[in-house]
């Protein structure tokens, strides 16, 4: 089995693939504290909880936006799986042409993102992923990364609200009953939930007027569900997007 790893700044994806098909995945809080033999011992605890071993693991394939730990998954991965990661970098083949002003700059996650696309789905295309970041990112008829746009996510937006206004409760992320809310939390939500909504809906737009009328548009990541169910711009509702891309690389890289 190939274990892919995709390290974000709010949460860390694991998916493990038979071959193509992506089998038990799972979405772990990414903490810059943990050290190697914590994030050893969790994987350790989610292969054993599907009744897998160490042993099951042919093959690692990582991708990370935090730096400080690139390191200690490199340890982890070493001492608990025994393997090395491939861990996809500039220099990672990627089959995607970066057509961006400083290609090293963009992060490794929209690149894999990108990867996965251009197999899978075909351009031109813009990824809509709802990380700690709401980015948008365009990818070309030929497969190409063009570029995009980075808002910050739903999740920041309602943290900042809770933080900087006294009298905001933190709130869930769900849809409320109606746009007009009649009690602060559900006031909150709405603006939250369908102000996303409408952000989505317009850079898409955007996006298309520039790509032409037949741009598809994937979602991704944890948020992805609650959004497009609001929503007819979405095309392809894709949670586990990047996991796919990570696997699509190991594989050329072999």
């Amino acid at each position: 089995m190939l274990m892919t790893i995709d390290i974000g700044n709010t949460n860390i994806s694991i998916g493990l693939y038979q071959g193509d098909v992506l089998g038990p995945r799972w979405r772990v809080s990414t903490d810059h504290n943990r050290m190697p033999d914590e994030y050893g011992l969790q994987i350790d605890g989610l292969l054993k909880h599907e009744n897998l071993t160490p042993d099951d693991i042919s093959g690692i394939c990582l991708a990370s936006v935090v730096p400080p730990l690139n390191g200690i998954f490199l340890q982890a991965c070493r001492k608990y799986l025994n393997q090395d990661p491939l861990v996809v970098d500039a220099g990672t083949k990627t089959g995607v042409r970066i057509l961006y002003e400083t290609p090293r700059s963009v992060g490794a996650d929209r690149i894999v993102d990108a990867a996965a696309v251009q197999t899978l789905y075909g351009g031109p295309a813009c990824v809509v992923d709802f990380g700690t970041g709401t980015t948008f990112d365009a990818i070309s008829r030929d497969g190409d990364y063009l570029g995009g746009a980075i808002a910050p996510g739903i999740g920041i937006a309602a943290e900042a609200l809770f933080r900087r206004a006294a009298k905001l409760p933190r709130v869930d992320l769900s849809t409320p009953p109606s746009v007009i809310g009649q009690n602060t939390p559900h006031s909150m939500q709405s603006g939250l939930i369908y102000g996303y909504v409408g952000l989505v809906e317009g850079m898409v737009t955007r996006f298309r007027a520039e790509l032409g009328p037949e741009m598809k548009v994937i979602a991704t990541g944890g948020l992805t569900e609650i959004i497009a169910r609001e929503t007819q711009m979405i095309d392809i509702v894709a949670p586990w997007l990047t996991l796919d891309g990570l696997r699509i690389i190991w594989d050329m890289n072999q």
